[in-house]
């Protein structure tokens, strides 16, 4: 079945059955391999992107179901001009293997978006979902509140 997709401000249509995640039509249909594939089964957050501005896992997500605008990780910002969460984390040297470091800040941008000032109660019950292999979610927490205070001064 044909279906528009509004993806970081562009248009993409695809051709795929309705039952197909949107992780698989990001990655495999479009090219888009910045959201991670983790476990499959919406429990490590890998795969977080943002449907009109929420944070949603996209290994869950079945294609029929999307509707609104998809922001992924390539479409938060660029090298030269990153979005206040990704230059928190490379302040903060967050990534250490860097596999889930994008559902990580597409999940922390979701956050900052809704809670422009979280505490750290906010930052870890929206994070929770999240899970980094290394373990670095310290660093993961200051780079939220380094980042909440860029956007305020901004």
């Amino acid at each position: 079945m044909s279906k528009t997709l509004r993806i970081n401000g562009k248009t993409h249509q695809v051709d795929l059955p309705d039952d197909v995640p949107l992780l698989w039509v990001l990655r495999d249909e479009l090219g888009m391999t910045g959201t991670k594939f983790g476990c499959g089964v919406a429990a490590c957050g890998a795969c977080t992107v943002q449907v009109d501005g929420e944070a949603m896992r996209s290994c869950q997500l079945p294609l029929g179901d999307v509707e609104g605008e998809i922001t992924t990780i390539e479409g938060l910002g660029t090298p030269d001009n990153m979005a206040k969460i990704q230059a928190a984390w490379v302040e903060h040297q967050v990534a250490q293997c860097g596999y889930c470091q994008s559902g990580q800040i597409m999940q922390a941008a979701s956050l900052l978006a809704e809670n422009p000032s979280p505490t750290d109660a906010d930052i870890d019950e929206a994070m929770q979902g999240n899970l980094c292999r290394c373990g670095t979610y310290p660093r993961i927490r200051a780079a939220i509140h380094s980042a909440a205070k860029m956007m305020q001064e901004a």
